[in-house]
């Protein structure tokens, strides 16, 4: 992809702290009875992808509303690039973009014809929201597609028009909501290719996301929320470190055999089984990896079927259904309700 920030830092008078895009402490939001966010701190290094994972309903999107200025906490502090999302609110959302779940462009535009108006509403004279359209088409591979129909474009190709159009004013900070999806892993790729140019190009991106696999392929560092707070924090190798430094990971040839190797795993092991989203895998922490040949030879003992059985690493999955007590897609309950 070729470049496309050349006008970040475009905000005149402010001056930014360039090495934290976030900081926040103590950050707290209620509805009535309902605590979505209880005293969430963040740090968010410049320049970086940040990751907020957690449950539905762990507070996530209260979360980001408070620090794009949408909602106004309750208690804590937020700060932008050194400025205060309550006492500076303008200036904040001089220095950020939000995109949500799904694209806002206009599907009865062209591609083109979106991001020049666009550009002609954050302030760009006709000449220059019209260059800069070129420029961010062609930085985001539409160029070929930017006189055709956005409702024409496919959902990966609206996508990226989409984030085009939140990196049209060079915003220092981009809030990506679920940016990938209901798309195919085609476009799913297209658009982690798309986030990762944007930072290249200095711009920072808090994300939030179910995708465990988006999260590990994305993130420089990642916050884990459930219940309203951060319940850990740090890179995606520390994080699968702080579950354990080997997980066995099975594939059943008979999915209905599920609890039976469930069973055997945690006798043999000595750890809670994590299963997957496909019936027939199983995963489960080995603190010692010497014990992963006797769970094989349990499981066979036992007439469990395997199909599939690995020593490795953890995934991001394992330590967010240890964290969490359940899978990315269950609702905590806190902010559903909000």
């Amino acid at each position: 992809m070729g470049c496309f920030g050349t006008t970040i830092g475009r905000v005149q008078g402010v001056n930014v702290d360039t090495s934290f895009a976030i900081r926040a402490v103590g950050l707290k939001k209620a509805f009535g009875a309902t605590r979505a966010v209880n005293g969430i701190d963040l740090t968010v290094p410049a320049g970086t992808v940040y990751g907020i994972l957690g449950p539905n309903g762990a507070g996530k999107t209260t979360t980001i509303r408070m620090l794009a200025t949408l909602l106004r906490p309750d208690a804590g502090t937020a700060e932008v690039f050194g400025h205060d999302v309550v006492r500076a609110a303008a200036t904040v959302r001089g220095l950020i973009s939000l995109t949500g779940q799904f694209a806002s462009v206009d599907g009865s535009l062209t591609g083109r014809q979106n991001l020049v108006l666009l550009g002609r509403l954050v302030g760009y004279s006709r000449a220059a929201a019209r260059q800069r359209a070129a420029d961010l088409l062609a930085a985001f591979d539409l160029g070929d597609a930017g006189d055709r129909l956005a409702k024409t474009y496919s959902g990966g190709m609206q996508r990226r028009l989409d984030i085009a159009a939140s990196v049209l004013s060079a915003p220092r900070l981009i809030f990506l909501d679920e940016p990938t999806a209901g798309l195919d892993p085609r476009s799913r790729n297209q658009v982690w290719d798309t986030v990762r140019a944007v930072v290249a190009s200095g711009t920072t991106v808090l994300l939030t996301t179910q995708y465990l696999e988006e999260a590990d392929q994305l993130a420089d560092r990642i916050a884990v929320i459930d219940n309203g707070g951060v319940i850990a924090e740090g890179t995606p190798g520390e994080l699968k470190a702080s579950v354990g430094s080997s997980a066995v990971h099975v594939r059943l040839l008979d999915p209905a055999q599920r609890p039976a190797a469930e069973q055997v795993l945690t006798r043999v092991l000595g750890a809670p089984v994590h299963p997957g989203s496909d019936p027939a895998r199983l995963a489960v922490s080995a603190s010692d990896p010497g014990r992963a040949g006797a769970a094989l030879t349990a499981l066979s003992t036992a007439g469990v079927g395997v199909a599939d059985f690995s020593l490795g690493r953890p995934s991001l999955d394992e330590v967010f259904l240890t964290l969490t007590d359940r899978p990315a897609g269950v609702a905590a309950g806190a902010e559903e309700t909000a």
